[in-house]
């Protein structure tokens, strides 16, 4: 059913002279805002198929007031009992939406005078109606709630996403699904959004190294080497003067990481196997070692944690700064041989 105009001549047993203002609302979209909005009265969903019934029995041009007996309504709503309905009705006077106009004899019905003036005995809804504002008011702004607490949440399963997939051990994702299993808020949601971006923010901004040794601007930019005239350096200096990095020159400059190595390591597979070994000791899951790997070439992920070992300290998190020259911002700017050149002239300065 669908009408857009009530109107009525008198308002109740007051028998109240003039018209009420005819509502250019929708009395269907007038319910469908109460229903939306029930939880904010207290509603439940039987009280909203009451109120469905009784609305039902109104005719366009016949005013605002249901005439039908309980038992109509009750049959109506698909054979509650009385005792149900009196219930309901009760609740929707006590909030009001509705308004008893009763007879002497408790009976529905309505006179007109020679005039055509008349008084109606029933169930006003004119009270509901007259508030129409109010509730599509109401229901708009949990409609928006609604919809906005959809929009961060997928925004915060997207972003969870992203951190399983470079660190599919991070404790932080737990605790953010287990979050996510109850009905938050919006500001909860939004909220749980900041502490995720934070937690992505630590992964692909990893505190940098110390200037000295500052990643070069791209894969063909070269570092001076400045050779000290030591005997002891004579080799070394040698090796770093070639354009090639060599097995022998990572493991001589990286001897953090060589000398976890039971055996000699003497070509690149036995540098990935060693790699591989030490990864899961830094906080990196085997599954991002390999993800690097198809990423930026075996070679290039062994020496990230040959190089990232022998910074030590100056790296505060191993997984996030491995995922950034590998995986992330940083991947086009990792450049292992001008980092080895570095880190051989910072060695050489220490000697």
């Amino acid at each position: 059913m669908a009408f857009t105009k009530l109107s009525i001549d008198a308002a109740g047993a007051d028998a109240t002279r003039g018209s009420f203002p005819p509502s250019e609302t929708d009395v269907w979209t007038i319910f469908r805002a109460l229903r939306d909005a029930r939880s904010v009265f207290g509603l439940r969903p039987g009280h909203i198929q009451t109120l469905q019934a009784m609305l039902s029995f109104l005719k366009p041009g016949h005013g605002e007031t249901v005439f039908a007996s309980n038992n109509s309504i009750c049959r109506r709503v698909g054979g509650i009992d009385e005792r149900t309905l009196r219930r309901h009705i009760n609740r929707f006077v006590e909030l009001g939406f509705i308004k008893r106009n009763d007879s002497s004899n408790r009976k529905r019905y309505r006179v007109r005078s020679s005039g055509g003036e008349c008084i109606s005995y029933g169930l006003s809804l004119a009270p509901l109606l007259q508030r129409a504002s109010e509730l599509i008011a109401i229901a708009q702004e949990m409609e928006n709630n609604r919809r906005d607490r959809i929009f961060v949440r997928k925004q915060i399963l997207t972003k969870l996403a992203h951190l399983e997939e470079y660190d599919p051990s991070n404790a932080f994702i737990n605790y953010a699904r287990r979050a996510l299993r109850r009905k938050l808020s919006l500001p909860e949601y939004h909220a749980l959004l900041a502490s995720t971006d934070a937690e992505c923010q630590s992964l692909s901004t990893p505190d940098d190294p110390p200037e000295t040794m500052e990643l070069p601007a791209n894969n063909g930019q070269t570092v001076r080497h400045q050779s000290k005239s030591k005997k002891e350096k004579k080799d070394l200096d040698n090796d770093v003067a070639d354009e090639e990095l060599k097995p022998h020159l990572l493991t001589s400059v990286c001897d953090q990481a060589t000398s976890f190595s039971t055996e000699k390591l003497r070509n690149w597979l036995d540098i990935e196997n060693h790699a591989r070994t030490l990864a899961p000791m830094m906080g990196i899951h085997p599954e991002t070692f390999e993800k690097a790997k198809n990423a930026v070439g075996v070679q290039k992920a062994s020496c990230a944690i040959f190089i990232m070992l022998q910074l030590g300290k100056r790296i505060r998190d191993f997984g996030a700064y491995f995922h950034s020259i590998t995986l992330g911002q940083r991947q086009n700017q990792f450049d292992p041989l001008a980092l080895i050149k570095r880190l051989s002239e910072t060695n050489e300065r220490i000697v």
